[in-house]
């Protein structure tokens, strides 16, 4: 990368230790792509935490759920430990029967999602708004967290990072309570002092009564200090039994019907499965608009990450990524018809079309084939599979939702 890519990163990553205490591992491996992955956290920061219809750990719970399908542990871990800092009930966590009924609704349209979205049908969309009260803002912003935890895994596994034991880049004592991380953005990347810094009290010396003596100064001192010390032991302490609980947060808790998954799309199977095709329902003539109206901008955030991984600078031809996202969507009946088909099978060798469908159809299978790629090479290869499993889940669910809406 240039001076100015590894400056992007480099704000990027302060961003995330001073809101998270930490750097995932996906944004690391996502790290030579500064520009795509600005617009893949911004728009992931928007619908697990900024303003929408769904509580806060409404949003992790979901996420848990949709990454729990193809057993990922490493995402089920890390939204566990978010569900649980921003409030949620670790009661929730022993399984998806434990859960509210609401949530448990989700498991259905969240299994056909993750392994064959063409089943998605109006139906499942009018069960949801019926007797449970999901509104169909609320249910927009599920199934935009369940979609994008759906494709994260598949980048998760298709560059091999780790389930289990991936090493986090952590602050040390996580993020100061009254420190916006929002500043770094403005350039402030300096993290508070310690409570026991003396420059701390600088400022309240000179606001106190002149007549106070010192030794009255320096027990309050040390009682203010005994006191945000004893909080920040009971903090770490809260962070520890966090963790032991989340790691017993096994993903199979969280799935029903573990059976179910990806079958093989094929047009001798039209009769049953109507192929999808993109000139009666696409993202830029109808998903963009009813998503965008649902739920308030992120049709912006989503479309920029879709523009942003078909732009990035790669040794690959327009036509060999163009063949790539085709041919991804269309082993979940997604088919363009002004797109010759043949064009996938002169670009793309087999071995690396096997590849391709692994990542984007069975991610957690026990073996994915090889890659036949450069490093870096298998990284964009992985972005541009997300990006196309990601706009095709949404695209069977916003037409079910749009049917739903005309019916």
């Amino acid at each position: 990368m240039v001076n100015g890519e590894k400056e992007r990163v480099s704000l990027l990553f302060t961003k995330a230790l001073v809101s998270t205490g930490s750097v995932d591992a996906v944004s690391q491996q996502m790290a030579s792509h500064p520009q795509y992955l600005e617009s893949f956290l911004r728009t992931q920061h928007y619908i697990l935490h900024m303003d929408g219809p769904l509580p806060l750990p409404y949003r992790h719970y979901i996420a848990i759920m949709a990454a729990a399908r193809h057993h990922c542990n490493y995402l089920v871990h890390r939204h566990s430990a978010h569900f649980l800092r921003v409030g949620g009930d670790p009661l929730w966590l022993h399984g998806l029967e434990a859960a509210p009924p609401r949530l448990r609704l989700l498991d259905h349209i969240n299994k056909v999602l993750a392994h064959q979205p063409w089943l998605t049908a109006c139906s499942h969309i009018q069960t949801l708004l019926g007797e449970q009260c999901w509104s169909l803002a609320e249910l927009v912003q599920a199934v935009v967290i369940l979609a994008h935890c759906h494709s994260l895994c598949s980048f998760v596994f298709g560059c091999d990072t780790n389930a289990d034991n991936v090493p986090l880049s952590k602050s040390p004592n996580g993020t100061p309570p009254t420190f916006c991380p929002f500043d770094a953005a403005n350039g402030n990347t300096n993290v508070p002092q310690t409570p026991a810094a003396p420059t701390e009290h600088k400022t309240h010396r000179r606001s106190l009564d002149s007549s106070c003596d010192i030794l009255g100064l320096k027990e309050r001192i040390q009682e203010e200090r005994e006191r945000r010390e004893e909080h920040l032991f009971q903090s770490q302490q809260t962070e520890m039994e966090e963790e032991e609980t989340v790691c017993f947060a096994d993903p199979t808790r969280f799935i029903t019907d573990p059976d179910f998954c990806y079958q093989e799309f094929a047009r001798r199977e039209e009769d049953h499965f109507q192929v999808f095709r993109v000139q009666d329902y696409s993202w830029e003539d109808h998903g963009f608009s009813l998503v965008n109206r649902l739920y308030s901008d992120i049709g912006h955030f989503l479309d920029d990450r879709f523009r942003s991984v078909t732009s990035l600078p790669s040794l690959h031809s327009p036509d060999l990524k163009r063949a790539i996202w085709n041919y991804i969507q269309c082993v979940i009946g997604i088919r363009y018809d002004d797109y010759d088909y043949g064009e996938v099978n002169q670009l793309l060798p087999r071995d690396l079309k096997l590849y391709i469908k692994a990542v984007a159809c069975f991610p957690d299978a026990t073996k994915t084939p090889v890659c036949p790629l450069s490093a870096s090479e298998r990284i964009h290869v992985n972005l541009l599979i997300m990006e196309a499993r990601l706009q095709g889940e949404l695209l069977y669910a916003l037409r079910a939702i749009t049917k739903f809406m005309v019916t």
